[in-house]
């Protein structure tokens, strides 16, 4: 089973502010953090926050934060929500399988068992498990400010002399 890159980005979003908690976080500084793209991060934001994980505030001082404890956020839970494809293979989708052995098959069990341990395994843990050691991860996720914002010169008016 493989992960989208759009989950992968939303666990490592959890991880990043499950290490900074207490403070807000902005999409830049995970960005540069994780060496991703503040664009997709923004969408994958949305998501953390359509999803609950997330608390997203507008304006000066802004930014996300977590918006439940570590602790409660359970990662089975994150990437069933987040994953938005849960057909692992056409079997698993009855009104879109168009599998001739289907009838007769049974690698669909296999693969559903195979499926269910993965998220039983996921069930198991909580972003609290993901960010420990905290010192360590701290120093491989640090809070890097943005750049400064270069002010843009305004061209000078000529005032014409008449």
């Amino acid at each position: 089973m493989r992960l989208t890159t759009f989950t992968d980005y939303s666990l490592r979003v959890l991880m990043y502010l499950g290490v900074h908690a207490g403070r807000m976080a902005t999409i830049r500084e995970i960005a540069v953090a994780h060496g991703v793209s503040e664009n997709h991060l923004m969408k994958v934001v949305q998501a953390l926050a359509r999803s609950g994980c997330v608390e997203t505030i507008r304006g000066k001082g802004g930014g996300l934060r977590l918006a439940r404890p570590p602790e409660a956020i359970n990662l089975g839970d994150v990437v069933r929500r987040i994953e938005d494809d849960s057909t692992f293979v056409e079997c698993f989708d009855s009104t879109a399988n168009g599998c001739r052995i289907a009838p007769a098959c049974r690698l669909t069990g296999v693969l559903r068992s195979a499926v269910d341990a993965f998220y039983a395994t996921l069930d198991a843990y909580t972003l609290a498990d993901l960010v420990v050691p905290k010192a360590r991860l701290i120093k491989l996720m640090p809070v890097t400010p943005p750049p400064p914002m270069v002010a843009r010169e305004t061209p000078r008016r000529r005032l014409s002399r008449r």
